[in-house]
């Protein structure tokens, strides 16, 4: 019903403004061609000086309204950086905007057609054609040099106490892997990958370097204050690690993996203080549309104090050892872990994980 309606609206709409321009074109008629002409650009040069008044108080208001609120204060120290370089760049083109669309409406209502007035041209002048473009082309130069530099920092070598996670996309969610011990990623093939035997990312058994590997895709954990490398991939089509409270984005490409890191500066409660929202988590979106499903393709962040990631990580089971408790026959009930192990049905290795 709401669509007939408003269909019957868009129609009465179009009646009116072919009934008013033909109601004007009588009226022209009437008056004289060069005096409706006239009258005409009165009244378009004072709607072009309505137009820019209404139009800046709208800028301004818009401005006021949304400042700080749409993004929110960044959360890497990083992010400060690509914050500064934006509030440049809105400056710069900011001033440019200001004087181009003052001159326009301004030049449209004071130089209307006039009888006492002729026109001038200029087919060609050489100092204004050096001017409008050696000047944008410099201010270009040097905001796409901020850019390439932060670009550079993010995605270059990060510094040796970075925390490594590994961020899988798939659709529709994220997997994220964190190394053992060793602080050595295990090796994985593609071909291995099978959620049926919770081997969501194609880890290689038979490398020991996978067995303290924890794989987990409830939520990605990071430690305030601390560097944290992000490792990208893909494991089906083109996704894209979009964490907008960090101003950090990264495609993730199907075997070829991508890399970024930032240093998360408040954890999630302190965010939530700054915020004022009791609810607040810092999300991943998929920022590339990568199927039916990619609007509800969202991952969550926590960012915690050093002891609470302690405890968080201590309290996980690696993805080899839920594997291989799959995999083992059960123990009768009167049997421990140990004696089954003697008897060869649970690995001995496992035994001092074995909860």
């Amino acid at each position: 019903m709401s669509t007939y309606f408003l269909i019957a609206i868009l129609l009465l709409g179009f009646v009116i403004t072919f009934q008013i321009a033909k109601a004007s074109e009588y009226v022209g008629i009437l008056k004289g061609e060069k005096k409706n002409n006239e009258q005409n650009n009165r009244i378009n040069g004072f709607l072009m000086i309505l137009f820019l008044v209404l139009g800046l108080i709208g800028v301004y208001w818009c401005n006021e309204l949304f400042k700080g609120k749409i993004l929110g204060k960044s959360a890497s120290v990083q992010g400060e950086k690509i914050d500064q370089m934006l509030y440049i760049t809105i400056a710069i083109t900011g001033i440019v905007f200001f004087i181009t669309q003052i001159l326009l409406f301004w030049f449209s209502f004071k130089y209307q057609y006039s009888e006492k007035r002729k026109s001038f041209y200029f087919p060609h002048n050489n100092k204004l054609e050096v001017i409008w473009t050696v000047v944008p082309a410099i201010a270009l130069t040097v905001l796409v040099g901020f850019g390439l530099m932060y670009w550079f920092q993010i995605t270059g070598e990060a510094p040796r106490d970075a925390m490594q996670i590994e961020i899988t996309g798939k659709q529709f969610n994220w997997i994220y892997r964190y190394p053992g011990k060793d602080g050595v990623f295990g090796k994985k093939y593609y071909r291995n990958i099978s959620d049926a035997e919770n081997n969501s990312l194609g880890l290689l058994w038979d490398d020991p370097a996978t067995h303290d590997d924890l794989v987990v895709s409830s939520a990605m954990y990071m430690v305030v204050n601390q560097p944290v490398k992000l490792i990208i991939n893909s494991r089906d089509v083109i996704h894209d690690v979009g964490i907008v409270q960090f101003r950090m984005k990264m495609d993730a490409v199907p075997g070829t993996p991508t890399t970024m890191w930032f240093t998360p500066k408040y954890t999630t409660q302190e965010m939530k203080k700054i915020t004022g929202n009791p609810d607040f988590e810092y999300e991943i979106s998929c920022d590339q549309m990568c199927g039916k499903g990619h609007f509800s393709m969202k991952g969550i962040i926590q960012v915690v104090t050093p002891e609470e990631f302690v405890l968080w990580r201590a309290k996980q089971v690696p993805n080899y050892v839920s594997v291989m408790k799959d995999k083992m026959p059960a123990p009768a009930p009167a049997d421990s872990a140990k004696t089954a192990a003697l008897k060869g049905e649970i690995p001995a290795k496992l035994v001092a994980v074995t909860p």
